[in-house]
């Protein structure tokens, strides 16, 4: 018996002109994305507004999925890599 939940969504991070966006988006899509938020690259570039931003992001996810399933997603460690077919370039 496996105790692995199904993934029912993702936290997608893009790069979209001037800034680092991030949407909760479902797992093999970006159609109908909800974005989140977003920092300039600039602000990306400094590692601990980064790693603030990305948990600020997760925990928005987390409150998305808890509210509409009742559980509180675990988050693996370390984070996947985006699908192959939203890796190239520049959004």
């Amino acid at each position: 018996m496996t105790t692995e939940k199904p993934q029912i969504g993702r936290l997608a991070m893009r790069v979209e002109g001037g800034a680092w966006n991030a949407y909760y988006a479902l797992n093999e899509t970006m159609q109908g994305a909800l974005f989140l938020g977003g920092i300039t690259i600039e602000m990306a570039c400094n590692e601990t507004i980064k790693a603030g931003f990305m948990e600020l992001m997760k925990e928005a996810v987390t409150g998305i999925i808890e509210a509409k399933t009742g559980v509180r997603p675990v988050w693996p460690d370390p984070p996947e890599p985006a699908p192959e077919h939203e890796r190239a370039g520049r959004a």
